[in-house]
Order: C-alpha cells, then structure tokens, then sequence
C-alpha cells in the first residue's frame, strides 16, 4: 500500500481528501497534518516508528508556512517522500518552483474525485516502475517511469495527448494576463518545448487560444499563446 499524509489547513477538505485517498486502490491515509509543523512531525514520528510515508498531498497555503519552503526542507534533509500540490495556487512563479522542488504533479482546486483519481493512480504506475528490483534503469524505463505521471489522452485528443496536460496548459494561460511561448509553457509545467508546442496548437486550433508572432525577439521567429480577451478566468 502507498500511505498518503494528508497536508491541508481546512479540516473538512483534509477529510474529503483522506477519504478520496482510501476509494482509490493501492492507497491508504497516513494521517492528516494542518499545519507544517504538524507535518514535519507526523514525518518524523513516523520514521521513529520505523513506518515509511511514501507520499504527500501538499497545501501549499498552510498557517505557519508554505509548503513549497516545506518541501525544500524534506528535500534537504534527504528524506524520500514524494509531493503532489493539492492547491487553488496556480501563479505562474508558483508552478515553476514547485516543478524545481520537485512536486511530481499539481492538482489544481477545486477538482472532482475521478480527476484526484486519475492523479494518484498515474503516480501509482510511477511508483511501481520505480519500485523495479535493478539498480540501474535504461533510457527507454526511465522515460517510461516519468510518462506514467501523465494520464492516458482522451477519447476525441490526438494521439500523444493527454486530457490532464491539456487542462493544464489551459488553466495556465487562464490564470495568466500575459502570452506565452511554447518554451515559457514547457518551463512552467516541466514538458518539452516539443509537448508543449503539441498542447498549444492543440488549443489554437481548437479556438481555445490565439497565436501570433511574438515582436521584438531575436533570432528565430517565436509564437506565443493567448487566451482571447473576450475569455473569462477559470476557477480559482
């Protein structure tokens, strides 16, 4: 079983949470934590007790700190625990930082179970390929590891695409007054320039975003993407 710690100062939606993580299989709570502090301590108590917390569903807007200053702690004191942002945050410099701590995905509130489901059982794949009983890992598993974080496309996507990176990239340009390039999206939610640019013309395509050329950039013309002025902001 994968024992989830629950980190999230609302204490009905850190229920919700913990009951959403029992529905899903191969998944158990740890506990709750409404605070850092109380985190930081479930971690180590549990060390105490020999018992091993393989996950966290991070707040990032707890009482007594962030939780992005929390993960670089876990980080720093090399304790291997894997983070998924459950957050209404969804700034541009929120994504970047929480892509270089390290958070293995972001869930963006407010969400419904299949979407949390679909979260925790791509992480599952992950976790189990990198569960592999070798010491080394080829290229290609690797690689196989890491795109098992994505969820599957959609029926109705191109082939490659996927309907969560989708909704990603549409809540960024969202949430966002200024456009974006395909290597701007790419940064921001840890893709290749390549998926990225996939995404983009995905949803120019579609009618969802503008492009256009992006003035006054040297070299290469660059695109950038836009949600039309006209578009309402999505949920927070």
């Amino acid at each position: 079983m994968i024992r989830v710690l629950v980190v999230e100062d609302d204490a009905r939606t850190a229920d919700a949470h913990a009951e959403y993580v029992r529905r899903v299989a191969g998944f158990e709570p740890a506990g709750v934590a409404h605070t850092a502090s109380a985190a930081r301590r479930e971690l180590r108590d549990a060390a105490a007790r020999g018992e091993r917390i393989h996950l966290l569903l991070l707040d990032l807007n707890l009482p007594d700190g962030h939780g992005l200053d929390l993960c670089r702690e876990l980080r720093a004191s090399g304790l291997a625990v894997d983070v998924i942002a459950v957050t209404a945050v969804r700034e541009l410099a929120a994504v970047r930082q929480a892509v270089a701590v390290g958070v293995v995905q972001y869930l963006i509130k407010p969400f419904v179970f299949e979407v949390f489901a679909r979260k925790l059982t791509a992480y599952r794949e992950y976790f189990d390929r990198m569960r592999a009983p070798v010491s080394t890992l080829s290229q290609r598993e690797v690689d196989t590891a890491f795109a098992a974080l994505r969820t599957s496309n959609a029926p109705g996507l191109p082939k490659g695409l996927s309907e969560e990176t989708l909704d990603a990239v549409s809540e960024l340009l969202t949430s966002l007054a200024e456009p974006l390039s395909a290597s701007e999206v790419a940064e921001a939610l840890g893709l290749s320039r390549v998926t990225a640019r996939r995404y983009l013309e995905h949803l120019a395509d579609r009618g969802v975003v503008t492009r256009a050329a992006r003035h006054g950039s040297r070299g290469r013309p660059e695109l950038e993407y836009a949600r039309p002025r006209s578009s309402e902001p999505g949920r927070g």
